[in-house]
């Protein structure tokens, strides 16, 4: 059986973006010029084959298929890009060694069915919260340095509303796994649940914003209400209305948390690119 494709603008929507959301895809632009991508290709081809399916493989030619090449921005051959649930979450260039190869794919690979990590979501799934809860604090005392260990373990901790607790756990992680895609959407979590947790309902706002459109305080909460409901396009629309009727309010607070939405939801997000230039618009 064979984990890597080749793939082309016809199949690429279903063979790389709608499958992303099911497993990882790992995507090879190469050129048939390239050297270094002669070498890489095969280490590629012999991972996908030995991970036996928990990540699949597909392969862009870049001078057949420009347009792809465009849309991804690729500047020079090999890049290879990890994208999960249709967004591109990480990338690298050039012939990596294959362990460097192995250490970029593990880290955004989820845990198998069998693994003491998954056994801890599958319990609190199945409502055993304080077995769960055990099994997790044994697991960060074994694997301290995994940090999808302390992102589960945030997550499971926000559900029981022990907002204190996962912060503190995900303030624990260094730099780099700060920037994860699933810990920077926790964070935002808990910011938008400290603006709600004391702003009022999302009813009331709306009839304040209708009372007084240039309330710029009331806009920044309802966009942290549906935030949380993750509506982006309507907390992103508010942000987008404060800017425009007062930039400087809170010290510019709207275009950085309009930012912190952007990395949030990743940069080949189309409404980070829409709204990027409707806040360009803005700005300039």
């Amino acid at each position: 059986m064979s984990f890597s494709i080749d793939v082309n603008e016809e199949n690429f929507n279903q063979e790389v973006l709608q499958a992303s959301h099911s497993i990882p895809v790992l995507v090879d632009f190469w050129a048939t010029w390239c050297g270094p991508c002669k070498s890489l290709m095969p280490i590629l081809e012999k991972l996908a084959t030995e991970y036996n399916g928990q990540f699949r493989l597909v392969k862009i030619e870049v001078d057949q298929q420009q347009n792809l090449a465009s849309q991804f921005a690729i500047r020079s051959v090999p890049t290879v890009k990890m994208v999960k649930a249709g967004e591109v979450v990480d990338e690298f260039s050039g012939a990596l060694a294959e362990d460097k190869i192995r250490e970029f794919i593990n880290k955004h690979l989820g845990p198998s069915e069998n693994s003491a990590l998954q056994q801890a979501i599958s319990d609190y799934q199945q409502g055993e919260t304080t077995s769960a809860l055990e099994k997790m604090q044994e697991i960060l005392l074994a694997e301290p340095d995994n940090p999808m260990v302390r992102i589960e373990f945030a997550n499971i901790l926000m559900r029981e509303k022990r907002f204190d607790d996962a912060r503190d756990l995900l303030n624990s992680l260094n730099a780099a796994d700060k920037n994860n895609p699933a810990a920077l959407a926790l964070f935002d979590q808990l910011d938008s649940i400290d603006t709600v947790m004391a702003a009022p309902d999302i009813d009331e706002l709306l009839q304040v914003v209708e009372n007084d459109p240039a309330n710029s305080q009331a806009r920044e909460q309802l966009c942290a209400h549906y935030k949380l409901r993750g509506d982006y396009i309507a907390a992103m629309d508010q942000l987008l209305e404060i800017i425009r009727r007062d930039r400087s309010y809170n010290d510019d607070a709207a275009r950085k948390e309009l930012l912190k939405i952007f990395d949030v939801l990743g940069p080949e997000h189309e409404l980070v690119g829409q709204y990027r230039r409707k806040l360009a618009q803005l700005l300039y």
